[in-house]
């Protein structure tokens, strides 16, 4: 089984790298990175990537991840991207999203109709691309899987493992990256975390939301013409 990683400039790099971790180690499956050109591609806070193809010369994929962070904005009206998407639909068996991603599949119009989630911050914005926003960790809709912010893409690798060769396989690479999950906080989530950090929380994103809350409405229009 061979799965496609997208990559492109400004992304989150657990988003692609947690997955991708995860599902390196699943048996006969090859994981290969996309961007829009091979070559050396600069993630969120300057970790150096690497795409082995891109966009208009990637092979046709079993299944495409694609994970999100501030680059996403860039990508949800680059057409040779969302063009890379829509081809891939047409014959991937799974099409996967992390975090913000999810916007990304919602832009190439491939969550119509489908319950979706990303993180919590913009789960409205998914309603603007014709999707039914899910407050869940990992999301399945028929042919569609979606995980919430950043670390969640580990729960949805193991997710798609366990799909590609089985729970026990999955169980195994848990155990071997020992994802025992235990935070020093209770912060983890809007629901839990105290008013204060809610508030730290939405004033250092405001910017980034407001931008894809107009992006998303713009482009949901678009989309329902």
């Amino acid at each position: 089984m061979r799965i496609g990683l997208v990559l492109f400039p400004d992304v989150t790099a657990l988003d692609a790298v947690g997955p991708f971790e995860v599902l390196a180690r699943v048996p006969e499956v090859t994981v290969t990175t996309v961007g829009p050109a091979a070559g050396s591609i600069r993630a969120q806070h300057g970790l150096g990537l690497h795409a082995e193809y891109g966009w208009t010369e990637a092979p046709a994929f079993d299944a495409v991840l694609v994970p999100g962070g501030p680059g996403q904005i860039d990508r949800m009206e680059d057409p040779l991207f969302l063009a890379f998407l829509r081809q891939q639909a047409e014959t991937a068996r799974w099409l996967a999203a992390v975090c913000t991603g999810s916007l990304l599949l919602g832009a190439a119009g491939l969550l119509k109709g489908y319950r979706a989630t990303t993180h919590w911050r913009y789960l409205d914005c998914l309603r603007d691309l014709g999707a039914q926003p899910v407050r869940n960790r990992v999301v399945l809709d028929r042919s569609r899987i979606t995980a919430g912010g950043v670390c969640a893409g580990i729960d949805m690798g193991l997710f798609l493992a366990a799909h590609i060769a089985g729970d026990q396989a999955a169980q195994a690479i848990q155990l071997q990256l020992e994802y025992n999950p235990q935070p020093p906080f209770r912060a983890g989530s809007p629901e839990l975390a105290e008013p204060e950090v809610l508030d730290l929380v939405h004033e250092a994103t405001e910017s980034l939301y407001t931008r894809r809350r107009d992006q998303t409405r713009r482009l949901g229009a678009l989309l329902c013409q």
